[in-house]
C-alpha cells in the first residue's frame, strides 16, 4: 500500500499480513546470525515490526528502482543492527533472499555494518553511533533545498541517544523547522555497555522513564509515542508523524530487546552472541517455524 493510505483504511486483512511480515523478518535474522556464527540479535529483532510497517506499508519506495530520485529515504543509525534491516531489503525485493546466507563474509555485500557503496537499497553507511541522524538532517535540507517532496527516517537505539553528536543534529533540525525529519527511537531499555545495576541481567535502562520525551521535547522536537511492536499503533504513529506541524517528529517506540524469542526477551547479553544448536531450535519453535527432528543445528 502507498504512503498515503491512511490508517482509517487498513483492515484486519493488512495488518495480519504486516505482522506476518515481522515474523519473517525475524526468522531471517535468526537463521542469517546463526549461518554466520556472528552478528547482533536483541536490538533487530525488537525492530523487527517497524521495519516491516517503513518497508512494505508506509514509505513510497522502488525495490526495482533504488535510486529513485522521489523515494522517501531511510536511515538505520544504529547500524550494528544492520542484519535486521538487510533481511526487510531482501523480503521487500531488492535483493535475493538467498544472499542473506552471505552475510558478514568477506567480499560479501552484507557487511556487519551497512555500506551504501556495496548495496543498492541502503540511503547511508552507518555504524559510528550518533552519525545517522545528522546524515537524516542534511537529507531533509537537501530535500527542501530540491524542492522534493520526500520524508526521511531515522531509527535510533536508545542507547545511542547518549552520543553528543545527537542532540547536535536534534538542535539543528529544530532550528530549520525540518518537519519532514521522522526519527525513531528503539526504546529496548537495553545496550551492550552502560551502567550496571538491578535491572535484568544487572544493567541499568540506558534512560530514566520520561527522560527521552523530556530530552527531545526540551529540544523542539515534537513528540509521539508507539508500543513498538503493535502495529495498527505503529501504523497510527507513522501516519501523524507525516503530518508535520513545522517541527521535526520523534517517535519513542516502546519495545523489548530479543522480542519474539523467548530466551533472548529482555537480556542485554543477546545484544550480541552467537547462538547454540539447541537454542537455535527454541527460536526457530518461538517464531512458529520448528525444526524437523534431524535439523537442529546450524543451517
Amino acid at each position: 500500500m502507498s504512503a498515503t493510505a491512511p490508517v482509517a483504511t487498513v483492515d484486519a486483512a493488512e495488518i495480519a499480513r504486516l505482522d506476518e511480515v515481522a515474523r519473517q523478518i525475524r526468522l531471517a535474522i535468526v537463521r542469517t546470525v546463526n549461518h554466520a556464527r556472528a552478528g547482533h540479535l536483541g536490538g533487530p529483532l525488537s525492530a523487527a515490526d517497524i521495519l516491516a510497517a517503513l518497508y512494505f506499508h508506509v514509505m513510497r519506495i522502488r525495490p526495482d528502482e533504488p535510486a529513485w530520485a522521489d523515494r522517501d529515504r531511510f536511515i538505520l543509525s544504529k547500524g550494528h543492527s544492520s542484519v535486521g534491516l538487510y533481511a526487510a531489503l531482501a523480503l521487500r525485493g531488492y535483493f535475493p533472499v538467498e544472499e542473506l546466507v552471505t552475510f558478514d563474509a568477506a567480499n560479501s555485500r552484507l557487511q556487519g555494518h551497512p555500506d551504501m557503496t556495496r548495496l543498492p537499497g541502503l540511503d547511508m553507511s552507518s555504524g559510528s553511533l550518533g552519525m545517522g541522524i545528522s546524515a537524516g538532517v542534511g537529507m531533509a535540507l537537501g530535500a527542501r533545498l530540491t524542492g522534493r517532496d520526500v520524508r526521511t527516517y531515522v531509527m535510533l537505539g536508545d542507547g545511542e541517544c547518549q552520543e553528543g553528536e545527537v542532540w547536535e543534529a536534534a538542535m539543528t533540525a529544530a532550528r530549520y523547522g525540518l518537519d519532514s525529519l521522522v526519527a525513531i527511537v528503539d526504546h529496548n531499555r537495553l545496550q551492550q555497555y552502560g551502567w550496571p545495576g538491578d535491572g535484568p541481567d544487572g544493567r541499568m535502562p540506558p534512560q530514566v522513564p520520561g527522560e527521552l520525551v523530556a530530552k527531545w521535547s526540551a529540544f523542539g522536537w515534537r513528540v509521539l509515542e508507539v508500543d513498538g511492536h503493535a502495529m495498527q499503533a505503529i501504523l497510527a504513529v507513522l501516519e501523524e508523524a507525516a503530518h508535520g506541524d513545522g517541527r521535526p517528529t520523534v517517535v519513542i517506540a516502546h519495545t523489548i530487546k530479543g522480542k519474539g524469542v523467548s530466551f533472548m526477551e529482555g537480556h542485554y547479553f543477546w545484544h550480541t552472541r552467537a547462538i547454540k544448536p539447541d537454542e537455535f531450535a527454541i527460536a526457530m519453535a518461538d517464531l512458529g517455524e520448528p525444526l524437523p527432528a534431524t535439523d537442529g543445528g546450524p543451517r
